[in-house]
């Protein structure tokens, strides 16, 4: 799994904690949903960080907690 695969799903995961269909967040954070159906689908390559933590203002978390799991943490490095 790559960053891009992990940012993914976590936002998806948070959206099924909260109970949030995508539109929803997209909505609550001021992230058109088009970004945000790109950023989950794989047509961004590269969120950026100002619209993750739009999303995890959104979210009512930080950035910390959006990083902080199993997932990121054993993210294999990716420039070698």
């Amino acid at each position: 799994m790559d960053t891009r695969q992990a940012v993914s799903r976590r936002l998806l995961e948070l959206c099924e904690d909260k109970n949030l269909s995508v539109h929803a967040l997209a909505r609550i954070s001021a992230v058109p949903p088009s970004t945000l159906k790109n950023i989950i689908n794989g047509g961004s390559k590269n969120a950026g960080i100002v619209t993750i933590k739009k999303l995890c203002d959104g979210l009512e978390i930080s950035l910390y907690d959006f990083f902080n799991t199993e997932t990121f943490k054993n993210l294999e490095q990716e420039i070698k």
